[in-house]
């Protein structure tokens, strides 16, 4: 899919994301996939402690979180995150199992994803 074949709900008209992902490639990929819909990254973390500092310390629209942040968990940006009213989506490769308690009713971007699945769901989130 390229940015010319984006479904016009997905669109994000300068939307900011905030990126939580520890592979720099993967990060590099969602980057690049997000500018080709219009958002802008507000940050990128690839650390719990910077994905901290951003989560409390950062404006944007709407964060994607690697589930696994070099061992660690992501549930604790997570909690900012909800605490701050912030919407956010969990990319893992581990399934639904991966999410963290507490937060299993967020949306769900299934690694490898394909940019069809990305704006997808961030179409999905824009309606709610």
């Amino acid at each position: 899919m390229t940015a010319g074949d984006v479904a016009p709900g997905a669109r994000a008209s300068g939307k900011r994301v905030l990126i939580v992902e520890d592979e720099s490639m993967i990060r590099m990929l969602l980057e690049d996939m997000l500018d080709d819909l219009g958002y802008s990254v507000a940050g990128s973390a690839g650390k719990l402690d910077e994905a901290l500092t951003l989560a409390r310390d950062t404006e944007f629209d709407i964060a994607i979180l690697d589930v696994n942040l070099n061992g660690q968990a992501v549930s604790p940006v997570a909690d900012v995150l909800e605490s701050r009213g912030l919407p956010y989506i969990f990319a893992t490769g581990y399934g639904e199992q991966g999410i963290p308690d507490g937060h299993r009713d967020r949306p769900m971007l299934q690694k490898p994803f394909h940019q069809d699945a990305l704006v997808k769901l961030l179409a999905n989130m824009s309606e709610n």
